[in-house]
C-alpha cells in the first residue's frame, strides 16, 4: 500500500529488484487509496487512506478512514481467496501511511497472513489496540524498517510503534537505515530476504 499523496504505480518499479532467481512465483498487487481531504496538508485532496489532523500522538486519528480502509483491503483479500489464494500465503505491504495499513489491519485480521512489510510508518489507533487486536498473527513475521532521518514519521514513532507490538506477543524484525522517509539499497535487500524466508 502506498504513502499519502502517492498511488498504486508508486512501487510497481521496486518489484524487479525483490524477486530473485529460485523464488517462487509472486503476485503483487497495487492498490490504489481513495482521493480525499487531507487535514494536515490544508484539506488539499489526494490519495489517502484516512485523513491526518497531525503526526503525533496526541492528534485525533480518522477511526472511520481507517475503517473504510481496513475493509476495503479485506474485500481483497477475500477476492484473491476467491482465486485461490489462502491467507496464510498473503504478505501485506506497505509505506508510511500505507504501512500503517498493513500493521492495522495484521494486528486485526481474524486469519493468520504469510507476513507483513511494515516501512516508515507507525502502528494507528494504538490506544484501542489492546482491545481490538487479534491474536491472529502473533506469530506472523512483521518487517518493519525506518529511516533514522526521517522527518515526515520520526523513527520515534516506528520504535515506539515495534515495542507495542513486541510487547503484546508480535514477531517484529527492526531494522533502522540512515535515510530521510524513503527506501535505500540495504532494506531492499533486507525486504528481499524477508520475502524469501516467507516463501
Amino acid at each position: 500500500m502506498h504513502g499519502l499523496g502517492a498511488d498504486g504505480h508508486d512501487f510497481e518499479p521496486l518489484v524487479p529488484e525483490l524477486l530473485e532467481s529460485g523464488m517462487p512465483d509472486l503476485r503483487f498487487i497495487f492498490p490504489n487509496a481513495p482521493v480525499r481531504p487531507v487535514t494536515i496538508n490544508n484539506g488539499f485532496e489526494m490519495r489517502a487512506w484516512y485523513d491526518i489532523v497531525g503526526i503525533d500522538r496526541r492528534s485525533a486519528e480518522d477511526f472511520t478512514g481507517i475503517q473504510a480502509s481496513t475493509d476495503a483491503i479485506g474485500a481483497l483479500i477475500r477476492k484473491e481467496n476467491e482465486r485461490g489464494i489462502a491467507t496464510n500465503r498473503i504478505a501485506l505491504a506497505g509505506f508510511s501511511q500505507g504501512g500503517a495499513m498493513a500493521l492495522h489491519i495484521a494486528t486485526r485480521l481474524p486469519d493468520k497472513l504469510a507476513g507483513v512489510i511494515a516501512l516508515s510508518c507507525y502502528l494507528p489507533l494504538a490506544k484501542q489496540f489492546a482491545t481490538e487486536r487479534s491474536s491472529a498473527n502473533l506469530a506472523t513475521p512483521i518487517f518493519m524498517a525506518h529511516g533514522t532521518q526521517d522527518p515526515v514519521v520520526p523513527i520515534g514513532m516506528g520504535d515506539e510503534s515495534r515495542k507495542i507490538l513486541e510487547g503484546t506477543g508480535y514477531r517484529v524484525e527492526w531494522h533502522a537505515y540512515p535515510m530521510p522517509h524513503s527506501l535505500c539499497e540495504p532494506e531492499v535487500a533486507d525486504i528481499r530476504a524477508f520475502l524469501k524466508k516467507l516463501a
